[in-house]
Formats: C-alpha cells, structure tokens, sequence
C-alpha cells in the first residue's frame, strides 16, 4: 500500500535514485532538480502538499502556467519529462496508488534545427584570442578542441590531463552517464593542444602543480562552463560574429561540417556521443542545401 508522503520528500528521493542509481551527470541532475521544484512551488501554491493530493487535473495546471509563463513547447516538454520520470518512478516503487501522468500528452515541439557557425565564421573564431599569451595559447587550443572533437562544454572543462593521447591523436571524452567514447585529434587540435601544453599551461599552474584538468583558468584551477561561454562570446565579437553563440553552436557546426563533407552518420553518432541516432539525423537537415548544390553541379540533367 503507498504510503502518503510529503511530495517534497519524495523528490529528493527521486533525485538520489538519479544520481546514484541512474548515474546521471551533475548537470543533468541540476536540471531536473530545477524543473522538479518548479512543480512543488506550482502544486504548493495550489495546496497540494502530498504524493496523494496530486491528480492529473493539478498537473494539467501546471502545464498551463508553463505556457502562460511564455515557455516554448520544447522546455515545456523537457519539464515534462522530469515530471513524468517522477510520477513512473514513484509508482513503480508503489509510493503512490496511480500514476497521474498518465494520458497527458507531452507538449509538442517544433523540430527548430540548430544553428550553426560556417567553416569561415570557425577559422576566424579560432585565430581570434592569438597566440600571444598563455590565456590565448588556452583559448586557441580550448576552440580547436571543441571543434575538432565535437565535444559537449561540460566534456572540455571536465577534460582530464590522463584522457589525452596525443602521440596516437587521440582523446577519452567522458559524456552523458560518465559513458567514454575515443575521439580522434586533427593537426590543427594537435598543434594548439601541444603549444597550450608547454607554453602556456605550466605558467598558470604554477600555484598548482597538481591540476589534474586540461584547461585551466588563470589561477590555475579548472575552467569552468560558464567562463567557457564568457570568453568564447568575446572571441566571438572580435572575430565579427554578432549573432549569439555558445560552445553548443561549435558542437553543432562540426557535425553538420563533418556530413556536408561525406561522413557517415554512424560515425558521426559514435562522435558526438549520442545514443540514439535520431538525435544524430537532425544534421541531415542542416546540410540539405549542400546536398542540392551537389546535385545541381554534377547530375546530368539537374
């Protein structure tokens, strides 16, 4: 028989079985976490307190205040998702009688392809910190890494002195779940990787031998995500860029790169990370205007 708990009690609950149990990555957990409590202040502010009190007829509600909160379909959905993981594991742990996500479709997303950086947008991005200083010699190496590997922010800040296998070209990147995954390293991430190395990483480390972490700030500690934002937004303007830009946008443009050149989208899968491959065929679509021009400039009758 369930038992009639504080719902709040029971989402810490949830969040512990995620973390250690599901194994799911800090930030991963931080957003659920988030979403989660979003609910128990919308339910709260409803007076339903208990696991018990909670009827599909509540959440419904909850999904409205979403939508008039101005949210988009897609982080309505993802909110959803974190509501709905909830309610189906506390019903498999038979906390609660039923599960009141049931029948609530999820919020539908319009499929918004991703934007992307153009291969000359990249080349001046990467030639925008120089090479000058230590933090340029980081800055120069972080953005040849990112775009030579395909690698989530989280994965480059989080990137390890013992993951690097630069005599074979190599890398470890540790993704989603703590799953590795072995990328290969281009000359152009070699180079700026080895000139980061001996040049200008000892500099900033020099308080902290120890670090253990690839990139470093300028005290000598690990870089964190949001530093990484902040000094690729500025390289971002000196190289001309206007539009917003994030470390995700490099992560899309060397896929769609990689397809508009023929790879295959296997391989391009097992790179990124992704486990399942539809995640992977959204970069089909970004590159269908190559696909045409390719057509019309060599079919016969095009």
């Amino acid at each position: 028989m369930a038992r009639d708990e504080a719902l709040e009690d029971l989402v810490e609950d949830y969040l512990q079985h995620l973390k250690v149990e599901r194994n799911l990555s800090p930030n991963t957990l931080e957003a659920y976490g988030n979403d989660l409590r979003r609910l128990l202040d919308a339910l709260s502010g409803a007076g339903v307190e208990r696991a018990s009190q909670v009827s599909p007829a509540a959440l419904l509600g909850f999904l409205r205040s979403l939508a008039e909160a101005g949210l988009s379909a897609r982080s309505q959905a993802r909110r959803w998702v974190a509501v709905r993981g909830l309610f189906r594991w506390l019903r498999s742990e038979q906390l609660v009688e039923v599960d009141p996500t049931q029948g609530i479709a999820l919020p539908k997303a319009v499929n918004k392809l991703p934007e992307l950086l153009s291969r000359e947008e990249v080349v001046r991005l990467i030639a925008a910190p120089g090479v000058d200083t230590p933090l340029g010699l980081r800055d120069t190496a972080l953005l040849e890494f990112m775009y030579a590997t395909g690698c989530r922010v989280s994965e480059a800040c989080d990137l390890e002195l013992s993951s690097l296998h630069l005599d074979q070209g190599l890398v470890v990147l540790t993704g989603k779940g703590s799953k590795q995954r072995m990328v290969p390293l281009g000359d152009c991430a070699l180079v700026a990787l080895l000139a980061w190395l001996e040049e200008g990483r000892p500099e900033l480390v020099a308080r902290a031998p120890r670090e253990a972490h690839v990139f470093v700030n300028k005290r000598g500690s690990r870089l964190s995500r949001q530093g990484c934002f902040f000094r690729l937004r500025q390289h971002a303007v000196s190289a001309g860029i206007t539009r917003d830009i994030s470390p995700h946008k490099l992560r899309h443009s060397f896929a769609t790169h990689l397809i508009e050149g023929g790879a295959d989208l296997r391989a391009v899968q097992t790179l990124l990370g992704h486990a399942d491959i539809s995640t992977t065929q959204v970069y089909t679509h970004l590159s269908q205007s190559h696909v045409r021009h390719a057509y019309d400039l060599h079919h016969p009758r095009a």
